[in-house]
C-alpha cells in the first residue's frame, strides 16, 4: 500500500510568506515569546507595524522550510535556536528604529527574550541586539549631521556680523567726535 502524504495548503501557504519574509527583511531576529499575553502580542505588532517590522508566531518546523530554502552557513546556524516556542521579529523598513521599538517593548514588559539574530548578513546575539538599540535612528543622525553642516555657517555669520557691527560703531564714534 502507498500512502501519500497530504500536504496542508494553508501550511505551504505560510512557508511560501516566511520565505517571503525572510528575502525581504534587512534584519530578524529569533524570539522566545512565552509568558507575553495575547493584548500585548497586538500592543507590540502594532507599534512595530509603525517603524515597518512585524512579530511573526509559526512553527518551528515552517520556519525551518523557509530558512533552508537559502542554504548558507548562517541560516543553518540560526536553525539551531529553533527550540522551544519561537517567534521571529523582522524588520523591513529602518533596521535600528525596528529594533529601538522592541528594545522599548522589552524594557517595559522584560518579554520576548532573544535569542540570535541576523544583522547586515551576519549573526547578532542578544548583546548586539542591546548595543544596536542604543545607536540612534536615522532620523536622529540625519537631524545631527544638519545640525553639525549648519553650525559653521552660524559661527561665520556671526564673525562677519560682528566685524561690521564694530565698523559701524568706530564710524558712530568718528562722526560724534567731528
Amino acid at each position: 500500500m502507498d500512502k501519500k502524504t497530504k500536504i496542508n495548503p494553508k501550511k505551504v501557504d505560510t512557508v511560501a510568506a516566511l520565505k517571503d519574509k525572510l528575502t525581504k527583511t534587512k534584519a530578524f531576529f529569533i524570539t522566545d515569546y512565552r509568558g507575553l499575553t495575547h493584548q500585548q502580542l497586538e500592543q507590540l505588532r502594532k507599534a512595530l507595524k509603525k517603524v515597518e517590522a512585524e512579530f511573526v508566531i509559526a512553527k518551528n518546523t515552517l520556519m525551518r522550510i523557509a530558512m533552508k530554502q537559502f542554504d548558507n552557513e548562517t541560516m543553518k546556524q540560526l536553525e539551531v535556536e529553533l527550540n522551544n516556542p519561537t517567534a521571529t521579529f523582522f524588520a523591513f523598513g529602518d533596521e535600528i528604529s525596528a529594533i529601538k521599538e522592541l528594545s522599548n517593548f522589552i524594557k517595559n514588559t522584560q518579554l520576548p527574550k532573544i535569542k540570535i539574530g541576523l544583522f547586515s548578513g551576519k549573526l547578532a546575539t542578544e548583546a548586539d541586539f542591546s548595543k544596536l538599540a542604543s545607536i540612534p535612528g536615522r532620523n536622529e543622525l540625519l537631524t545631527m549631521l544638519a545640525i553639525r553642516l549648519k553650525s559653521p555657517l552660524f559661527g561665520l555669520h556671526y564673525a562677519l556680523n560682528w566685524n561690521l557691527q564694530k565698523f559701524v560703531m568706530v564710524l558712530s564714534n568718528i562722526k560724534s567726535k567731528k
